[in-house]
């Protein structure tokens, strides 16, 4: 049986990572980070979507900024011509 994460590949899902910065609940004035990774679907991202919807609505950081890396991991294979054969026997 395959993997949860290769069949959600297989189904079009690529790596999503998010650099989270927010602002420190006791001091507004400070900014941290946070690491978000998971496997989700470009350009629309429901999963970071409803994890961002958690942050806001569970978590005391409010949100500064959201920036985004995707990579689709499985890809259609490339072809190549090539113009001499060798046979072995």
């Amino acid at each position: 049986m395959a993997s949860r994460d290769f069949v959600r590949q297989l189904a079009g899902y690529g790596l999503t990572t998010a650099e989270i910065l927010y602002r420190m609940p006791d001091h507004p004035a400070i900014l941290q980070s946070y690491i978000w990774q998971d496997y989700d679907l470009h350009p629309r991202f429901p999963e970071l979507t409803r994890f961002l919807e958690f942050w806001t609505t569970k978590l005391d950081g409010s949100l500064y900024s959201v920036r985004i890396a995707h990579a689709r991991l499985i890809k259609p294979a490339e072809l190549r011509m090539c113009d001499q054969e060798f046979l072995l026997n």
